[in-house]
């Protein structure tokens, strides 16, 4: 008896469902994976001891001193997080015009760098050279009239970064998204005799409004005179942000990163497919917020979503994702 139906007719015999009958095969064809080596973990330094300040606009994430950041890289490094990333919350005392904190060597970002690589050696650890955790006036470059000046930020950016990786840091990941900076950040690395600091560009960097619960984090959100627009990339270009990211593969970037990350999929995909690079996204602190708040409400399965929305970058062709859910989700996965 031929048992033929109809749907063998109509699919040519090709049913999408066999691969999918059960766990062993949903297992066998699955195409993306996610580990805990794809993380990056962000963290925010304070100064003083003992502090571990809750963010209240990022339900989970603390701010931290240096000796409880040790601490807490220990565990990241425990779980086999493989890299963190750094950013300082310093005092407002500290502030100024052009972010000259940022060129002082002992600072907060440097002491902390120095003093998570002495502890946990086999971590990597990523800084910023952006200005704004040091201006008084939020933007992530020095402002002048009104305008914020590329090449001054830049000859800045450049004297900051020799800092960093004189403290100890692994990778540069400059996020001003001035022109020409990468390539300027490699020849002062290089002539500092530093030429295997890497340099994780913020490749597309987009003007969005997700960054909101980062900027109350290091305390900038009450001082940002206007917006970023002249400098960070309009959320309406992609083909934009595709010639700037290929500025800073020309440059000497080493690896590059998008930013937000689950709104501009897109944009890690085209990147990965255009240059090769290895590929990251930030998934920044307005994406984890809005999750941790509609899991506090109730209106969602919070976990699922975490893991789920990691692994979509993954998907789109990421190689990694800079993310605040990093503890929490190596926890996860350890459990299997």
């Amino acid at each position: 008896m031929d048992k033929t139906h109809l749907v063998d007719t109509v699919t040519g015999h090709r049913r999408m469902r066999r691969n999918r009958k059960a766990d062993w095969t949903r297992r066998m064809v699955q195409e993306s994976r996610l580990t805990v080596d794809d993380f990056i973990w962000p963290i925010f330094i304070v100064p003083g001891t003992g502090i571990v300040d809750p963010i209240k606009a990022m339900p989970g994430v603390n701010r931290m001193s240096v000796d409880k950041a040790v601490e807490a890289v220990k565990e990241a490094a425990d779980l086999g997080i493989p890299a963190i990333a750094t950013f300082p919350d310093i005092e407002m005392d500290l502030r100024d015009v052009t972010g000259s904190q940022s060129l002082v060597a002992d600072n907060l970002i440097n002491k902390a760098t120095a003093a998570i690589k002495k502890a946990v050696p086999n971590i990597g650890i990523i800084t910023d050279v952006a200005l704004d955790p040091f201006t008084s006036h939020g933007h992530d470059g020095i402002l002048r009239d009104g305008v914020i000046v590329n090449d001054e930020t830049v000859d800045q950016v450049v004297r900051a970064a020799i800092l960093q990786a004189d403290a100890g840091a692994d990778i540069i990941a400059p996020s001003e998204m001035m022109d020409g900076r990468i390539g300027a950040i490699r020849r002062g690395l290089d002539a500092a005799g530093h030429q295997d600091v890497g340099i994780m560009s913020y490749a597309t960097k987009f003007s969005s409004g997700y960054y909101g619960p980062y900027r109350e984090a290091i305390n900038t959100s009450g001082l940002l005179k206007g917006d970023k627009n002249t400098y960070y990339v309009s959320p309406a270009n992609g083909t934009e942000a595709l010639r700037d990211a290929a500025l800073d593969v020309e440059e000497g970037a080493d690896m590059m990163m998008v930013k937000p990350g689950l709104a501009y999929l897109d944009i890690c995909w085209r990147v990965k497919e255009a240059f090769g690079l290895p590929t990251y996204a930030y998934q920044v602190s307005g994406e984890y917020s809005q999750i941790k708040a509609a899991a506090m409400n109730g209106w969602i399965d919070g976990e699922r979503i975490m893991m789920e929305t990691l692994l979509c970058f993954k998907r789109a062709g990421c190689d990694g994702i800079l993310t605040y859910f990093a503890i929490e989700a190596a926890k996860k996965l350890a459990k299997g």
